[in-house]
């Protein structure tokens, strides 16, 4: 249904795809794995066309197959249109779709009021869900998913796999959602930059996620260790013909003159050396594998009291725009603790978190950071240095340019505009600032979204060992398990401690 051929993606002097192939066929789900910056959303809208900031080369054909898209971000021409006009282009159209319509929106738990609502008035994950109809009711040949479960509440999660799962339409998405990837992912592409972000590659694999993980480590491990195993025989040879040799030069310089045999006898032997040195040069041996550097930060010397009350709120009613989405909230954090807030998409989460940082924020007996669900809240500064270095201390900047090249930023990122950056470069962004700031108390605000997979684990590790305090919002199944000690859900009556 789909046919790439020798595809090359360069955008200015930087190549992200080289020499891609592949096909794409009936219930295939394509998951496209890698690191932020990689390159993985451009080559969805290099698919499609629509990437003319990149310099495009090789074979694209889908047959005139309709392919439905669903971008990672809203195009701001959506944002003050009405649902009902997303969803609905003539009153024909309407009458056509109302009833899958309505079928979808049980499914999702959308009211149908929401029709009347304009799309930036929705939450995160009721834009999410509403997109999603929008492509289930255009009857697409193909769709392209980034980032689809980005904002999605836990029961959608759900839906989307099962979905995913059962239809026969072919699927090629991005994701970071390990959980959604092992679930339902039969192919692979890893889009990979090593050598310091300076060469392309990628690996197309017809198998599971976590087998494609599996597979890959162990074939990486095993690499390494003929690689390390030949390099030890060679040194050791290499050591031992260098001894013979020098044994040999050695006799050749005190050698009588008196015995010109032997010291024929002894050139011929160098001879021969020497070409065994020649060929042990041409020597082939195994290389290490080239891999994308994992991250490499962490916090340190963060304290907090245990017995200290971070926060002790009681909200009677939480509101938005007059519109009353819960009552009677009451919460407790104590130092140390690792809280994570659950609930259905536009029950009041991030409504919510933010109401916690209002009240955090000009405490002085702690020391907050902030990591909101839309980044350009706190990435105010125009420079990536300028933000996580707002003192411009020469000691600060180095210190900066240290953790953030932990962080795989390459010398253009650290030195570049923040705009320039993936979401998740800038999460990482956001994630050094903090730890730079050795901040006890993380309010977090879907924190691995934009995240790749292989990174996350890492990531849940940094704040898996945190000392301090977390309060968060996630739908990321993996940090619930894995980094909160609590589990809260957002009501609309209030908290309830799973």
């Amino acid at each position: 249904m789909l046919n790439i051929k020798d595809l090359t993606i360069n955008i200015e002097k930087r190549c992200l795809i080289k020499d891609l192939s592949l096909s794409l066929n009936k219930k295939d789900k394509l998951a496209i794995i890698g690191e932020e910056g990689n390159g993985k959303s451009t080559l969805l809208k290099a698919i499609l066309g629509w990437c003319s900031y990149a310099e495009i080369t090789g074979i694209i054909n889908y047959n005139d197959h309709r392919i439905g898209y669903l971008e990672q971000s809203i195009p701001k021409d959506l944002e003050e249109k009405f649902v009902k006009e997303l969803l609905f282009s003539s009153d024909d159209d309407y009458y056509n779709k109302i009833a899958d319509t309505y079928r979808y929106f049980e499914q999702f738990k959308l009211s149908d009021n929401i029709l009347e609502q304009t799309i930036n008035s929705l939450s995160g994950g009721e834009k999410v869900k509403v997109r999603i109809v929008n492509l289930l009711l255009s009857n697409y040949d193909i769709l392209f998913l980034d980032e689809p479960t980005n904002d999605l509440d836990l029961e959608t999660l759900d839906w989307l796999e099962e979905f995913i799962n059962t239809t026969t339409i072919p699927i090629i998405y991005v994701s970071h959602d390990e959980t959604l990837l092992a679930a339902t992912a039969n192919r692979i592409l890893h889009i990979e930059q090593v050598k310091h972000k300076s060469t392309p590659r990628h690996t197309l694999a017809s198998i599971t996620y976590d087998e494609y993980v599996t597979n890959r480590n162990l074939a990486i491990s095993k690499q390494n260790q003929i690689a390390k195993s030949e390099n030890r025989e060679f040194r050791k040879k290499t050591q031992a013909l260098q001894q013979i040799m020098q044994k040999v030069e050695h006799d050749q310089n005190t050698i009588s003159r008196k015995d010109p045999h032997g010291a024929k006898l002894l050139k011929k032997k160098m001879k021969t050396l020497k070409s065994q040195e020649r060929k042990m040069e041409n020597t082939t041996l195994t290389e290490e594998v080239a891999v994308e550097e994992h991250i490499n930060v962490k916090f340190s010397n963060i304290s907090i009291p245990s017995n200290k009350i971070v926060i002790d709120l009681n909200i009677p009613r939480l509101t938005i725009c007059d519109h009353l989405l819960a009552r009677n909230i009451t919460l407790k954090v104590k130092g140390g603790e690792h809280i994570c807030i659950i609930g259905a998409n536009g029950v009041g989460k991030s409504t919510l978190i933010k109401e916690i940082m209002q009240n955090l924020d000009n405490r002085s007996d702690i020391n907050v950071g902030y990591m909101p669900q839309d980044y350009q809240d706190v990435l105010t500064s125009k420079y990536v240095l300028e933000y996580i270095s707002p003192s411009n201390n020469k000691d600060d900047i180095t210190k900066a340019r240290i953790y953030l090249g932990n962080m795989n930023f390459t010398h253009e990122e650290m030195t570049g505009k923040i705009s320039n950056l993936s979401n998740g470069s800038k999460a990482k962004l956001i994630l050094a600032k903090l730890i730079l700031d050795n901040c006890n108390v993380l309010v977090l605000d879907e924190p691995t979204r934009n995240v790749s997979p292989l990174s996350n684990p890492v990531i849940r590790s940094i704040f898996k060992g945190y000392q301090g305090t977390i309060i968060s919002i996630s739908h990321d199944r993996k940090y619930i398990f894995e980094v909160a000690d609590k589990i809260y859900e957002l009501t609309k009556d209030g908290l309830i401690l799973k």
